[in-house]
């Protein structure tokens, strides 16, 4: 899936759309408590300033209803990180008015070396109908379009796909960050050299079905932790306590735990467990080899798995990676999930290709300062999943092929 890049297309002078993933997490007060998703999309916006051009970028915040400016889904504080990031790189970075009118003025007025932020595309009802009408008031703004939004791809929101659709014939091309997730994400793991390594975890074994049966045959391996580990368990005949099951999918996990043996890959399920009486840091704690006790809740995999699962990944030549295994927020059930990082970097180290995705392990990871150690750490929670389950993304079709 080879795309034209942003640093293919001639920008001088040029009003460049790029479609960004701002959609990041705030604090009560408004203020942004992690900027990765708008750091990421900084090289791709240099790019286009530094050669003569003017960016006009768009995402969506939260989930507003579409009625209009919702002032706590405001872009006011993405703006204002912009600002900072693109310090003496930019020489202004504008919030705009109202879509789309408003906003058009704006963009007309813009001169080269300026960004316009245009304000919460979610305000306007069009964009998450994929409204055809609502692509066409905005395609008049720029004289190209650049994806950079590997995070919302998996979605048709207008944005996504009616807008680069309505800018034909004028350019399309991909953004670094997009450029970037489909090599390690797609040409990575369709060409993945061997052992191939898969961590699946999380809460949901539900939310990782399509993506399990899609990698048996695959992967070499699935690791399982997290709490969807326990419904596998319970799959088994092992006790799980109090521990979370999705009681409905225990038939459907001895299928896939069948599925995995007739198709030779391998599949390692927690072989201890670091439990609590209760979903709190400060409860009474325990270490349960095997079965658990009535009573007792698996927050976390034990340290006989973590060297269980590090001693698999060790051999790896190429690891994908989506979900905790443990409550990786709340110490001491972050273990098991920074052991299998550690050993995930290491990996790497050795000369494996590791890829991590999802928002939990992502945010994990930052958290313990570890992203830089891995290949690539996906800014796309659900993007990556889908990807991960073969999906294809009626987004990237508009993208003009290099």
């Amino acid at each position: 899936m080879s795309k034209k890049t942003i640093d293919q297309l001639d920008v001088r002078g040029k009003k460049i759309f790029i479609r960004a993933d701002f959609n990041v997490p705030q604090h009560d007060d408004g203020s942004i408590s992690d900027d990765r998703r708008i750091r990421a999309t900084i090289p791709t916006i240099e790019s286009v300033l530094k050669r003569g051009g003017s960016v006009i970028v768009a995402s969506h915040l939260g989930r507003p209803e579409g009625k209009g400016h919702e002032p706590q889904y405001s872009m006011k504080a993405v703006a204002q990180r912009l600002r900072e990031l693109l310090a003496g790189i930019a020489a202004n970075v504008h919030l705009s008015g109202a879509l789309p009118s408003q906003a058009l003025a704006e963009a007309a007025a813009l001169k080269s070396g300026e960004v316009l932020l245009l304000e919460n595309l979610r305000f306007e009802k069009g964009e998450k109908k994929g409204d055809a009408q609502f692509a066409a008031a905005i395609a008049p703004y720029a004289d190209a379009y650049c994806n950079d939004a590997f995070g919302a791809s998996h979605r048709n929101d207008a944005s996504m796909l009616a807008l680069p659709l309505a800018m034909k014939p004028k350019p399309c091309v991909a953004g670094f960050l997009l450029a970037k997730e489909l090599k390690f994400l797609g040409e990575t793991l369709e060409n993945a050299r061997k052992p191939f390594v898969a961590i699946l975890g999380g809460a949901k074994v539900s939310d990782k079905l399509p993506a399990l049966e899609h990698m048996i045959g695959k992967v070499d391996a699935i690791i399982v932790g997290g709490a969807m580990a326990y419904t596998f368990l319970l799959a088994q005949g092992i006790a799980v306590g109090a521990s979370r099951v999705e009681k409905d999918l225990v038939e459907k996990a001895k299928g896939i735990l069948e599925l995995a043996k007739s198709r030779a890959t391998k599949i390692l399920l927690p072989v201890d467990h670091n439990c609590g009486r209760e979903f709190k840091a400060d409860t009474q704690k325990n270490i349960f080899a095997g079965a658990i006790e009535d009573g007792w809740m698996g927050l976390d995999i034990g340290p006989q798995s973590a060297k269980l699962f590090a001693a698999e990944i060790a051999n790896a030549k190429t690891v994908i990676w989506n979900g905790p295994m443990g409550v990786f927020e709340m110490p001491p059930f972050d273990a098991g999930t920074l052991a299998v990082a550690h050993a995930v970097i290491q990996a790497t180290k050795s000369g494996a290709t590791t890829v991590a995705g999802g928002g939990d392990t992502a945010a994990a990871l930052e958290i313990a300062g570890l992203s830089p150690g891995l290949s690539h750490v996906s800014t796309g929670g659900g993007a990556s999943l889908e990807m991960l389950e073969g999906k294809k993304f009626e987004s990237l079709v508009p993208i003009d092929e290099a």
